[in-house]
């Protein structure tokens, strides 16, 4: 068998080594389901890094597992590969009635509440029902919020929502000051998830923020072993004094290379 571009041959490709390949044989629903979520983040990351060539090889991991996970459905007679194409074009012509219907919906604001109201009326219980719980936390607690926008439930400022941080900026002080850990825990998380609102509310991701810090962090504490290391010293052997100044520089450094 030879690579193709037909979306066909790749679901007889799964098929064949669904038969023919002892480890994907031996594959289930749950044993693979979390190589699903490494390979989102790994598209992510793609996109992160603006590497179009990457994300095209991370889109067709993606693509393997919807047909692999299709292809055991289909075996115990659950769904094939056409009804999972029925159903997510089923899906987004029934929410899209100002498209393919008589509503009408000429702003951004107006789609996103119609299509809460579609789902309300599709037997969800609640706005919120569609966020997955294990969802990263802030990715989970920044859709919640933006859920419960669609249907007016928000901040009519920014400004509004700075108030509300700073209360749980002082709450969480005095919770730390005063507080058992269980409170304190509970108060950080109320800081946390308004720092989210503040920051969706001027159009910033929390996400996206975090993951951008987390890789500030790895550049610059990277920097401190590196240098350690030409000086033939282990970093558990340097002050934090010394860690600071190099620390220091590699913050400069990054400055001067965003500059240039």
């Amino acid at each position: 068998m030879k690579p193709s571009r037909k979306f066909e041959d790749l679901v007889e490709l799964i098929s064949i080594l669904r038969v023919e390949c002892p480890w994907d044989r031996k594959q289930t629903h749950h044993s693979i389901k979390d190589n699903l979520i490494e390979e989102a983040y790994e598209a992510v990351e793609a996109i992160d890094n603006e590497d179009m060539e990457e994300l095209q090889k991370e889109l067709g991991d993606l693509l393997l597992h919807v047909v692999f996970q299709t292809k055991m459905a289909s075996e115990t007679d659950h769904f094939e590969i056409g009804d999972v194409i029925y159903s997510i074009s089923e899906k987004l012509i029934r929410r899209h009635p100002h498209v393919f219907g008589n509503t009408v919906a000429d702003e951004e604001n107006q789609v996103a509440a119609n299509w809460e109201a579609i789902k309300l009326d599709e037997g969800r219980e609640s706005i919120l029902d569609g966020v997955p719980k294990h969802l990263p936390g802030l990715i989970r607690a920044q859709r919640m919020q933006e859920k419960a926008a669609n249907v007016g439930f928000d901040w009519t400022e920014w400004k509004l929502a700075w108030h509300k941080l700073n209360e749980e900026i002082d709450e969480w002080r005095e919770a730390v000051e005063n507080q058992t850990a269980k409170e304190q825990q509970e108060e950080f998380g109320d800081l946390l998830f308004s720092l989210v609102n503040v920051g969706r509310l001027i159009g910033l991701n929390a996400e996206d923020a975090i993951r951008g810090a987390n890789k500030k962090f790895t550049h610059r504490f990277q920097h401190i072993e590196k240098s350690l290391k030409n000086k033939n010293r282990s970093i558990v052997d340097a002050s934090l004094e010394e860690m600071d100044q190099l620390w220091d520089e590699a913050k400069s450094k990054s400055r001067n290379e965003s500059d240039s």
